[in-house]
């Protein structure tokens, strides 16, 4: 993932230290069972299309442009999944960050599922049935957005 111009910003004040991050993750099924996936450029996996919150955005927007960014998919948010924080992560770097991500279901609307940035190697539409090796977090995702239980899920 592209590091935003503002999280560079703020590592020139804080060096390493955590930082506290608002992520965005989309769950993009179409009319024929298959999700939109994107196969990271940094580690090789297969991934729903994600980013981060940057200041001033709206997530819903946010997270529209981080598909077209992605994968030229345009699509349109549905409905809310999942509200949850993840436990904190060191970049090889050192970075550490921690993130509250915010999952939705989203629907496309219009182009063709090709890689549209650096970020990705590959970008395709996968049958829900034959799906490649997803983190278990993504597959709970998929799970909830394919649940006619339309309540978020949030831990308490």
């Amino acid at each position: 993932m592209t590091t935003p111009k503002f999280i560079l910003e703020l590592r020139e004040k804080i060096g390493h230290d955590l930082l506290w991050l608002t992520g965005l993750t989309a769950v993009v099924l179409d009319d024929h069972d298959q999700v939109l996936l994107v196969q990271r450029a940094d580690s090789g996996h297969w991934s729903l299309p994600a980013g981060i919150l940057e200041p001033g955005e709206q997530p819903a927007v946010a997270l529209v442009r981080e598909i077209h960014e992605e994968t030229a998919v345009h699509a349109e948010v549905e409905r809310l999944l999942n509200v949850e924080s993840f436990p904190p992560h060191t970049y090889p770097n050192g970075d550490q960050v921690q993130f509250l991500d915010l999952c939705f279901r989203c629907h496309p609307i219009s182009g063709e599922a090709r890689v549209n940035d650096e970020e990705s190697t590959d970008v395709r539409w996968w049958p829900l049935a034959n799906l490649p090796p997803l983190r278990d977090e993504e597959l709970r995702f998929i799970k909830r957005a394919l649940s006619p239980d339309e309540a978020p899920y949030y831990v308490t």
